[in-house]
This record gives C-alpha cells, structure tokens and sequence, in this order.
C-alpha cells in the first residue's frame, strides 16, 4: 500500500513520529509545508500528525479540507501533545476537531511527546510561561494541575515508539 505520513512539528516530537511511522511502514514522510503543495491521488493511506495546542491539531483544517478528495483513501489523523496518554481529557480533545461526519472518515490516535522549551518560538514560550505562572498561583489546585504545573515547568519528553504501535496495527502493519 502506499502511504503518505505528513506532518506539522513544532519543536521535533511530532515529526519523530512521522519519521517513526513512515520507517516502519515505508511510507513517504513530508513536512507540512511541502505536503500542501503535493498530489495524493497515487496515495492508499494518508496519515496526518500534528501537534496539540489548547485541544486543537496544528494545520488540521488543511487536512480536513481535502478530505472530501480523499474518500477512496484510509484516513488517519495522530496529535502530539505533552500529556500523557492515560490523560481522560484526550478522547474529547480529539473528538472536538472533527464533526460527526469526519469522525466516520478519519481514525485518530494521541501520541504523548513533551515539552521543548529551548525549540519552543518566543510567543509560545512566553504563553507557556504565562500560564505555568498563573497556574502556580491559583490557590485551590486540584491533584491533576498540581501535576500538570510540575510536567510543564521545565522540558520533558515522553516521547515513546510503542506509542506508534495502535497506528501500524490500524494500517496492518506489525510493528
């Protein structure tokens, strides 16, 4: 089967995936910029990774934009983001950047990644920082963000090839 593995990486964990899937599966594997210039009409499988901000996927509306071109194609969407994968909020998170419709189109799976701040662009740093502090100020935090203000204090990276695992199972490829 051929695969396309396209991704938008912001500091590197999304695009070590791609990088990871694209090994295992033998897929072609293009970064975001390059992608939206390219033809997927010889393309089986289109796997799509981007990295997770306020529970949306970075360039996830170009993906579904084209996904009307691609119902003859396996549609899967992965998000990177710095929580762990055992995190309740992450189904819903997931679920809120497709319709009813898209979800019948597209599998999505969750990749925990971490946090760079050292590649992290000035203004996301900055609203990192900005939200840590408000956080390590609140008076009354509950366990998870108490957690949450010690993981996203510093870089961490969580990053793990068995993540990939449920998505080359999907594409009935063993791992």
């Amino acid at each position: 089967m051929k695969m396309a593995v396209i991704y938008s990486s912001q500091t590197g964990f999304t695009k070590r995936y791609a990088e990871w899937i694209a090994e295992a599966t033998g897929a072609d594997c293009l970064e975001f910029s390059i992608a939206k210039k390219k033809d997927f009409s010889a393309y089986e499988a289109i796997i799509f990774g981007g990295w997770a901000c306020a529970g949306s996927i970075s360039k996830i509306s170009w993906f579904k934009g084209n996904m009307d071109k691609w119902t003859d194609k396996e549609l899967i969407v992965f998000c990177v983001g710095g929580s762990p994968i055992d995190n309740p909020e992450i189904e819903a998170a997931l679920n809120k950047n497709f319709n009813e419709s898209e979800r019948k189109k597209v599998k999505t799976f969750y990749c925990p990644g971490g946090f760079n701040y050292e590649k992290m662009p000035a203004p996301s740093k900055l609203m990192m920082k900005m939200f840590v502090k408000t956080l390590k100020a609140k008076k009354a935090k509950t366990e998870a963000e108490q957690v949450m203000v010690k993981m996203i204090s510093s870089s961490y990276d969580i990053s793990d090839k068995k993540y990939i695992e449920p998505i080359l199972r999907c594409l009935g490829v063993r791992s």
